[in-house]
C-alpha cells in the first residue's frame, strides 16, 4: 500500500470516527450512522491493500 494510500485511508478511518462521535453526542442517528459506515470504509481500504500486498509477496516467492 502507498504511503498515500494508507494516509487516505487513516484519514477516512479518522473522520469517520469524529463524525460517529459527534452523532451519537448529538444524539443525530443518522450522522452516527454515515459515521459508521465512513470509519468501516477506511478499514476496508486498509485491508483490501494489505490483501494484495500478500499476494504480491507470495506470487513472487
Amino acid at each position: 500500500m502507498s504511503a498515500k494510500d494508507k494516509a487516505k485511508a487513516k484519514a477516512e478511518q479518522a473522520k469517520g470516527k469524529l463524525k460517529e462521535t459527534t452523532g451519537r453526542v448529538t444524539g443525530d442517528k443518522g450522522l452516527e450512522t454515515e459515521g459508521r459506515v465512513e470509519k468501516t470504509k477506511g478499514h476496508l481500504h486498509d485491508t483490501v491493500e494489505n490483501l494484495r500486498q500478500n499476494v504480491k509477496k507470495k506470487h513472487h516467492q
